[in-house]
Formats: C-alpha cells, structure tokens, sequence
C-alpha cells in the first residue's frame, strides 16, 4: 500500500530518535495525573483484539484512537464495536506502523499472532510508545530477551497479557501462601485441557478478498497461503504459532511460578506428541512437561481433544505444600490441609478491566505493573523450554540465573528463528 513506511528506514529512524522521545515522554510524566488521558492503538481486531479495545477505551480517561487490522471485515467491526462505546470510530488501519508514527498515541496494544507480538513491542518501545502485548509475549526465547531489552533501553512501561496476575482473588490467594498457609511449597501442578476440533488437510488456496497476507505473514519468512491456517489454526503451527502451552498453557504455568516464587528452571522434560488428531497440526494435541527448581517442581499437562482436567476444572493451577494445598481455579482458590479437608474457599474475584488498569496506572507513573515484561519472559519462557524439549527429544538443563540451555547446541537452535529479510528484530 502507498503509505506502508519502509521498515529499514522506519527502524534507523527510531533508533536516532528514540532515546530523546523516551526521555521526553518521561518528563512529561514526571508530575502524573490520574485524569491524564492515555491515547491508545490496538493492533490485531479478532476476538482479542476487539475485546481488547473495547476494554481500554472502557477505562477513565482512555481513548483509543487506532484499531489496526489486516481482515477488512474485521477491522470494519471493531471500530464499529469501539465507536459504540466511544461515541466515534476510531481510525481503521491496515498497517500499525501508521500508529507509531502518530506522536499523539502513547500505548500500543498488541493482540496480533504469536509471531508479531515481540516484533511489534520492540518498534513500539523505539518509538516512544508503552505496550500491552497479548500472551505469549514472543515467539521464541531470543525475542523475549530483545524485549526486556528494548523496554529498559526506551523506559518504557510493558506489560504482558496475564491477567491474573491482577486478579484479586488469586493476589490474595499468592499472599497467602508467602504466610504459610500451607506451609513449605514442593510441588505445583497446571492444566489446560479442551475439546477442540480438527483442522483437517489444507490445501494452497488464493489469498480471501480483503486480507492482507503478506502484512499477516509480517515477520515471519512466507509461506503460501493455505485454506487451513487463519485465523485460529496457526497457533498449531511453529512457524506462527506456540501450540497450546504457550496459547492458554502460558496462564496457568505463570500462575504455578508466581506462587512457587521461582524464576528459571534447572531442568526440563517434555512427553506428549499428536496423538488423538489425525490432520495438519504440528504442535502436540496431548503433552505433559515437568520443570525443576532446585528443591521445587511444577508439571503442566494439556489435552486438545479431552474436557476433563483436575480438581474438577478444565483449567487450573494446584500448589502443595507440606501442610496442605491450595486450588487456584481461574480467578478463584480453595485451601485444603494436611488431611484433604477444605478450610477456606474464596469465590471468582477478577477481570481482565483490572489487568488493563493496573497498566495504565503504571503508564501514568504508578509501580511497576504487575505482569511487567520481565515477570512475562520468564513465564513464556517456561512454555517456550517445554516446547523445544518436545520438538528436540532432549531432556534440557539450564541456567538457573539466565534460563538458557546448556550444553545443548540442537535446542539453542530453537532459541531464536529465522526473519523475513528487513524485519530481524534489533534493540
């Protein structure tokens, strides 16, 4: 398109002007006020996306200025959804760059695939924009490290879409475990199970009216398209997508290492393969990976074509302790003692409105917010080592204090990917 900017171009600029704009934007946030309006872009408008937008321009003093999508029909829905709320549509954009170069916009959302979210963070940060970026937070580990980096080099605030981390109930839930409630932590377990449907064989097709595939494909080296892909049935494929650990896999597993107080495994083992559906996925429909901590472990298991999970939930998180364990549900949590016996039970507090506040107080000079890009890596990392386990047959061993692998040249072949020429992240 004619007003698509050349990403070189864009990137140089950005980067001679950015330490001056993040600077500035600092300064003028040096004397917060809570009735500041924040000026907003979303980018990606499925139903994430939109409900994303919806959701912020809902938030006091919140206007979002931008909705930016590559699916014309959905770009046209989304800023009629917003309009509604608003009063008035936002701007429809194709290309989100357009967003970057409006100095008025503070905050990029970013709820594009999984292959976009850390490339789109890392030019926003360059140009002076705050990031709410959708979980995963990256692709693959290498960008989770350009990431932070490009958030402490900008100062940028940069927050991950974990939503619970904000959740009353489960903040509560955590404290109480920091007092002891069930006494020393051991073990964590997480799930995620689901009966999904197949996405059968695909086939080479022409690109749909009113898609913009090569912007869709961004990043990452085309491909053709393929009658199977958009715009759910990437996430099961390596090249765009993270399967299902890193697609809800990524909640409950920051849930587990946010209450067990841990940061980078020493060890990784994955089992699990495609073993119910008989089609195009590349991603495992059933695995279980276990992560030790030193004197703690946590185990995640999923299964794509099967509802039932534990503790009576399809999703969850179960911490044990050596007096007793608590349930976390998805905004909710149960304390049983020693002997299996329920002592507490607190009911669902939480919504994702009060993830997005926490970030926006953040924006305006508040604490550093609760899903901070850090505490996101670490947690998408932990989908991430599953992940290259499964793919390499490897078990890993890590670096403690860094997360990397050791000693394991074919999985550190996984820690980053390869780019569509001109669009390599850099910091």
């Amino acid at each position: 398109m004619a007003d698509k900017v050349n990403r070189r171009r864009f990137l140089e600029g950005a980067a001679a002007g950015g330490a001056g704009l993040a600077v500035a934007t600092h300064i003028q946030a040096a004397e917060p006020s809570a009735n500041e309006k924040l000026v907003v872009g979303v980018m990606g408008t499925g139903g994430r996306g939109t409900s994303l937008a919806k959701q912020f321009q809902s938030q006091p003093n919140t206007e979002v200025a931008y909705v930016c999508g590559v699916d014309q029909k959905r770009l046209t829905a989304a800023a009629a959804g917003v309009g509604k709320i608003a009063g008035k549509a936002p701007k429809a954009v194709g290309d989100f760059r357009r967003i970057l170069d409006d100095k008025s916009v503070d905050v990029l959302v970013c709820a594009a695939p999984d292959h976009w979210h850390a490339p789109a963070t890392i030019l926003a940060c360059a140009a002076g924009k705050h990031v709410y970026v959708e979980k995963p937070c990256c692709h693959n580990p290498r960008e989770g490290e350009l990431q932070v980096a490009a958030a402490r080099k900008y100062r940028r605030v940069v927050q991950m879409g974990t939503q619970r981390r904000s959740y009353p109930g489960l903040i509560e839930a955590v404290a109480k475990l920091r007092d002891g409630a069930i006494g020393r932590l051991l073990f964590a377990r997480a799930w995620y199970n689901n009966q999904r449907g197949s996405i059968g064989h695909g086939k080479e097709i022409a690109v749909p009216d009113g898609l913009d595939y090569d912007l869709w494909q961004g990043p990452a080296p085309r491909r053709p398209f393929r009658s199977n892909t958009l715009h759910y049935n990437w996430h099961w494929f390596w090249h765009w997508g993270t399967g299902e650990i890193g697609n809800n896999g990524v909640h409950g597993l920051d849930m587990a290492r946010w209450a067990m107080d841990v940061d980078y495994p020493t060890r990784v083992t994955s089992a699990g393969g495609l073993y119910y559906f008989d089609d195009d996925q590349e991603t495992p429909d059933s695995q279980v990976v276990t992560y030790e901590f030193g004197d703690k472990l946590i185990t995640w298991e999923c299964r794509n074509w099967h509802r039932r999970g534990f503790e009576g939930t399809m999703f969850g998180a179960a911490i044990y302790g050596d007096q007793g364990s608590l349930i976390m549900g998805s905004n909710d949590y149960k304390i049983y003692d020693r002997a299996d016996k329920l002592v507490e039970e607190s009911p669902g507090r939480g919504s994702d409105a009060a993830h997005i506040g926490n970030f926006l107080a953040a924006v305006r000079n508040g604490p550093s917010p609760n899903a901070e890009i850090e505490i996101g890596y670490k947690s998408t990392l932990l989908c991430h080592l599953g992940s290259i386990a499964h793919r390499t047959g490897h078990t890993l061993n890590c670096d403690p204090a860094t997360g990397r692998i050791k000693d394991d040249k074919m999985a550190m072949g996984l820690w980053g990917r390869e780019y569509e020429p001109g669009w390599e992240p850099e910091v």
